[in-house]
């Protein structure tokens, strides 16, 4: 990585860019494409998910019954996208959707007995490999990386109209 970053540095010398921006920007993104990458791994590729078909499993967990066009916001995913995703999970009996009660166009989704279960087995084991993934760093400086990192969310989000 050290070796990429100077040689960025040297072929980027002569214009006049914030480096520091980039480079911090750049490493978040590979940052995210190394733990996405582990997770999938270590994790999810055992119980056959894709990330975003976790992704979809814990916003439906968390929020229990919810709008489709709410999971797809909070999964950060088209509602096309969507689509595809809880048909496969639908599939495999963890997902289920129904008509919303006021507005057939609507749709809500909830997961089955069958989601939960997985859920509650397969979390623990996420979240211990989140702990993995930051144990480099110390208690403070992971507070400070969350904080950093909302921060950077919650600007976007106001200035892009996403919030």
């Amino acid at each position: 990585m050290a070796a990429t970053e100077a040689a960025v540095s040297k072929r980027l010398a002569a214009m006049p860019l914030d480096m520091a921006a980039m480079t911090a920007v750049s490493n978040l993104y590979r940052a995210e494409g190394a733990i996405r990458n582990h997770l999938e791994h270590t994790v999810l590729a055992p119980y056959n998910l894709t990330w975003t078909g976790w992704v979809v499993l814990w916003v439906v967990w968390i929020w229990q019954e919810i709008e489709t066009r709410h999971v797809a916001a909070e999964a950060g995913i088209s509602k096309g996208t969507l689509t595809g995703v809880a048909g496969t999970l639908e599939k495999r009996g963890l997902l289920r959707r129904r008509a919303h009660p006021d507005d057939a166009r609507r749709v809500l989704m909830d997961l089955t007995p069958a989601g939960r279960q997985l859920m509650a087995e397969l979390f623990p084991l996420f979240n211990r490999q989140e702990a993995h993934v930051v144990a480099p760093l110390s208690a403070h400086e992971v507070q400070v990386l969350a904080a950093a990192l909302r921060k950077i969310i919650t600007a976007l989000e106001t200035t892009t109209g996403l919030a």
